[in-house]
C-alpha cells in the first residue's frame, strides 16, 4: 500500500508538493519511516505482509496489532516488532499519534526473528521521528545515513518484553477472546463462558492451556495488565482503570497488578520511564 508524508527535501519523489507517496517496500534504503497524528472513528487494515520488516510505535490512541498468535495492544514505551513476510493485521480507533519503520530483512543480523514487544528508549524514539522527517531517499554518506546506522544500532540493543494477549487457534476461544477485548470489564468465569458457547468449561480449559500454555485467569489478566499499562499512561486514574477492567475497587487492582509484575502501577510506570 501506498503511504504519504510531506518531504520537500527530496528531490526525486513524486506525488504533489504536500504529500508524497512511496512505498516502504520499494525505497532502495536500509530504513524508511512513516507516521505522526491522526484522528479517525476506526480504521482496520486487513491481514497482509511486508517483505521488510515493520516496527509499530504508539504513543497516543488505541492501536492493535495481530500476529503470531497473539494480539498486541501496545503500551507506554513500547513497540511491536514485525518480522518481514509474516502476516498480520492492524486496527486504530481515536485521536493516534503512530510511527511505523521499515527495515531491510538483511540490515541488522541481530534483530528479533520472531513477533515481539520492544522496549523503546526515549533516544529511539527521537530518533524514528526524525527519520519520518528526512527525505525518502536519505544521502547513506551523509548526516541522515549516520542517523540511520545509530538508529538500528539502537533497534538491535532494545529490550525484549512479554506483553502480548495470545489469540488460540479454536473458533470459540477466539470468539471468546474478542469478547473479553471489547468488553474487559467482563468478569464471566470459564463456567460463565461454558454455558454461553454451550461448550464444556473443561473442554475449553483444556484447549486454552494447550494453545497458550496459560490457565483462563492468567489469560484474562494478561490482557487487563496490557490494557492497564495503556489507560494509565494516557491519563486515566487507577481508580478508573480498575472499574473499567471490572475490579470492585482500585486495591484489587493494584494487588493483582503487583503480583504480576512486581511493583504498584504507579511505580512501574515511573521506573519504566526513568530506565528505559
Amino acid at each position: 500500500m501506498p503511504y504519504y508524508r510531506h518531504d520537500e527535501n527530496d528531490p526525486d519523489a513524486t506525488g504533489d508538493a504536500d504529500n508524497t507517496a512511496f512505498s516502504p517496500e520499494d525505497v532502495p534504503r536500509a530504513i524508511s519511516a512513516v507516521g505522526g497524528e491522526m484522528v479517525t472513528k476506526g480504521m482496520e487494515l486487513p491481514v497482509h505482509a511486508h517483505r521488510k520488516a515493520q516496527l509499530v510505535l504508539t504513543l497516543r490512541g488505541v492501536v492493535k496489532c495481530e500476529a503470531d498468535q497473539s494480539v498486541w495492544i501496545v503500551p507506554p514505551r513500547c513497540a511491536v516488532w514485525i518480522p518481514g513476510g509474516l502476516a498480520h493485521s492492524v486496527s486504530i480507533s481515536g485521536n493516534v499519534e503512530v510511527y511505523c519503520l521499515f527495515v531491510e530483512p538483511d540490515a541488522v543480523s541481530t534483530l528479533p526473528k520472531q513477533c515481539c514487544t520492544l522496549a523503546i528508549s526515549p533516544l529511539l524514539e527521537h530518533l524514528l521521528m526524525h527519520v519520518t522527517r528526512m527525505p525518502v531517499l536519505y544521502d547513506t554518506n551523509g548526516t541522515d545515513g549516520r542517523i540511520a546506522t545509530v538508529l538500528l544500532d539502537q533497534l538491535s540493543l532494545a529490550p525484549v518484553e512479554k506483553l502480548n494477549f495470545p489469540m488460540p487457534n479454536n473458533p470459540k476461544l477466539r470468539k471468546l477472546a474478542t469478547a473479553m477485548i471489547a468488553d474487559p470489564s467482563d468478569r464471566a468465569t470459564i463456567t460463565d463462558w461454558g454455558k454461553r458457547m454451550a461448550i464444556a468449561p473443561r473442554t475449553l480449559t483444556r484447549t486454552l492451556h494447550r494453545e497458550t500454555g496459560m490457565s483462563f485467569g492468567r489469560w484474562r489478566q494478561q490482557l487487563h495488565i496490557l490494557i492497564a499499562l495503556q489507560r494509565l499512561d494516557q491519563g486515566m486514574s487507577v481508580q478508573n482503570v480498575a472499574l473499567d477492567l471490572g475490579y470492585e475497587n482500585a486495591s484489587a487492582f493494584v494487588t493483582m497488578f503487583r503480583k504480576a509484575l512486581g511493583k504498584p502501577p504507579a511505580r512501574y510506570l515511573a521506573d519504566r520511564r526513568a530506565t528505559i
